[in-house]
């Protein structure tokens, strides 16, 4: 990915290098920090750059700042504010865009601390790879995922994510893309930062929210694309040797958005190839999300269209 010009660090937009945090901050000792990843997409016909359900992203980096004590909650007007400033002053168009949205405590102490709240944004290019299209290989990994009594997953806090860390250097140590972590019950819960799907006969399965895993908006829009399709999704446990049987599988998340899986443990999903059903979700979810089609145009933010209204008058 190429380097940004600017960051958005501390109320203000600065020079990429500029965006630094204290080493004696809350958030770099504990991890005392929460973030959402936002997606956006370009629109080459309509020249323009559509943040993907942006309303529900700052929804969730409410909730997970709540859940963390803050003293201040930075809200979700603010943040879509500033990130929409961000783009614009990088110039990011014709290229989809990553966005990483933190807030974190910049306080000094202990791992009481709660406060001052501060908030980082970064925006960098990042073009799709042959992954989406070829799909991945992925391990059951004997790194467990961390059950929700003792860090839940279902807050996106920096420091959980050292749990799928953990699991994808694993298979990355092993020659796999990536990983599949199993909860406390043994049961499937989700890979190292994205959510899981397999289908069986035709029928999407997915584990359940109580699996230990993100209430992820990607799995959410997924839900409600496959329902729409004809194919709604079946949530419940999923057992590891279900693995075997699968006739497609993929994961789904803002980073990862719907990426096949073509292996797991070395045997194959189905042919080994990507599968009709995920082809097909693919196709209708990059179509929703660049807004090639009319479909919720309620997740679909411009950002460069107030500019451009501004101009034409």
């Amino acid at each position: 990915m190429a380097t940004p010009k600017y960051v958005f660090m501390d109320d203000k937009i600065v020079p990429w290098d500029q965006g630094t945090v204290h080493v004696d901050t809350a958030a770099f000792k504990f991890g005392s920090a929460v973030f959402e990843g936002v997606r956006g997409y370009w629109n080459a016909d309509e020249q323009e750059m559509y943040l993907f359900r942006m309303a529900e992203h700052m929804q969730r980096l409410v909730f997970s700042q709540r859940f963390m004590r803050y003293d201040e909650i930075i809200t979700p007007e603010y943040v879509t504010e500033k990130t929409i400033e961000l783009i614009r002053a990088n110039g990011i168009q014709g290229e989809n865009v990553h966005i990483m949205t933190t807030t974190y405590v910049a306080g000094h102490g202990g791992q009481n601390v709660t406060g001052p709240i501060k908030l980082a944004i970064t925006a960098q290019e990042r073009p799709r790879t042959a992954k989406i299209t070829e799909g991945i290989s992925a391990q059951v990994s004997s790194w467990m995922r961390v059950p929700d009594n003792a860090m839940p997953m279902r807050a996106k806090v920096n420091a959980n994510y050292q749990n799928g860390r953990l699991a994808t250097l694993q298979a990355n140590a092993d020659n796999y893309d990536t990983a599949i972590l199993l909860n406390s019950r043994g049961k499937v819960a989700e890979g190292p930062g994205m959510c899981f799907f397999m289908v069986r006969d035709g029928v999407p399965i997915t584990p359940h929210t109580s699996s230990d895993i993100l209430e992820s908006i990607t799995r959410s829009t997924v839900l409600q694309l496959l329902e729409e399709m004809g194919t709604p999704a079946v949530e419940r446990d999923v057992d590891r040797s279900e693995l075997v049987a699968a006739d497609e599988a993929f994961f789904c998340g803002t980073a990862w958005e719907v990426t096949p899986i073509t292996s797991i443990d070395k045997l194959p999903v189905g042919t080994g190839k990507v599968g009709p059903l995920t082809k097909k979700l693919q196709d209708r979810y990059f179509d929703v999300c660049h807004g090639k089609t009319g479909a919720h145009p309620e997740w679909r933010a411009p950002v460069y269209g107030a500019a451009k209204a501004n101009a034409a008058e």
